[in-house]
């Protein structure tokens, strides 16, 4: 059943700001594992709808409607894989599709797409179908810049590569995902929270001229300075997509990820840029991923995903 919006919350309840300007939300799920080796990572999304993701945001005040999960075939019945640089592509290929049409069919009804993965390679698919409606500006919270090649990967690893894929390089079956060519210039990116890049990654980073704000930039100037600069940055911008990677935080805030990094963003920190990006009023559209509740404890990352999804879309202390 589709929640009604009402103009008045419950007592004692956290309410929109404007809960008339509330945009009808739709839950997409992509349980994918594909992008990288480590098995659970399929299980987020039900992770997050156990937590409570749907009724809370519902609470929140808005017309929320779950589309259910994106099919995801059985990573034990596909046939081995023919090469390190060929891990996955054509099932990871079928699944962005599968993301894009549903994304744009949501977009087309008016609705704000909130995906839930899966390995952050659903964001081929997640971003290429928020973009496909005009310029968009893209936050990526990440402890990689996942800016890999083919060529520069160690691994292989598809999950390491999207961000490269959605601006225009890498497998050209990816790169054409959805829709034909690149989807979001490198000047609508802005990078944040990076602490572990591979060394061919950080020769393309410095040659792209990206925006990246690294663990370092947010010691130096504070979550607030970065998304001020965000800010101005995306001005000429309508909107922007993000894209959070839960292993972005702390392990020891998010320990159920498959990678995590020592030293990253605090709880705080995490909940502030969440709430000042609310603040914009220009979030659109969102992925959270990486979640693996196999490496959970007490289910503290899911619980903390859907509070910074809250976050994001609102929810504010006063």
């Amino acid at each position: 059943m589709i929640y009604e919006l009402s103009t008045q919350a419950c007592p004692g309840q956290p309410h929109l700001k404007d809960i008339n300007m509330a945009k009808p939300l739709s839950i997409i799920g992509v349980p994918m594992d594909f992008g990288q080796m480590l098995r659970g990572v399929d299980m987020g999304p039900a992770a997050l709808r156990y937590t409570g993701l749907i009724p809370r945001l519902r609470r929140l005040g808005y017309d929320v409607k779950d589309e259910g999960d994106i099919p995801i075939p059985v990573r034990d019945d596909v046939p081995a894989m023919e090469g390190v640089t060929d891990r996955y592509v054509k099932e990871i290929t079928q699944i962005s599709h599968d993301i894009y049409k549903t994304g744009c069919r949501v977009m087309d009804q008016g609705r704000m797409p909130i995906f839930l993965g899966g390995d952050h390679a659903i964001a081929i698919g997640t971003v290429a179908s928020v973009a496909v409606k005009g310029s968009v500006g893209l936050i990526w919270v990440d402890a990689h810049a996942d800016f890999n090649t083919p060529q520069t990967s160690p691994s292989g690893n598809i999950h390491g590569m999207p961000l490269a894929v959605l601006t225009g390089d890498g497998h050209p079956c990816l790169v054409d995902a959805g829709h034909a060519g690149t989807k979001i210039s490198l000047d609508d990116v802005v990078m944040i929270g990076q602490r572990d890049l591979d060394p061919g990654e950080k020769k393309r980073i410095k040659s792209s001229g990206i925006t990246i704000f690294t663990m370092r930039d947010i010691d130096e100037q504070g979550i607030s300075a970065i998304a001020a600069k965000i800010m101005v940055q995306f001005a000429h911008l309508k909107r922007f997509h993000l894209s959070l990677d839960m292993d972005a935080l702390d392990p020891v805030e998010a320990p159920g990820v498959g990678t995590p990094v020592p030293g990253g963003i605090s709880y705080r920190e995490a909940h502030l840029l969440m709430e000042l990006l609310a603040d914009s009023g220009k979030l659109g559209s969102m992925d959270l991923v990486e979640i693996n509740p196999i490496l959970d404890v007490a289910n503290k990352t899911s619980k903390l995903a859907v509070e910074l999804i809250l976050s994001a879309l609102g929810k504010s202390i006063l």
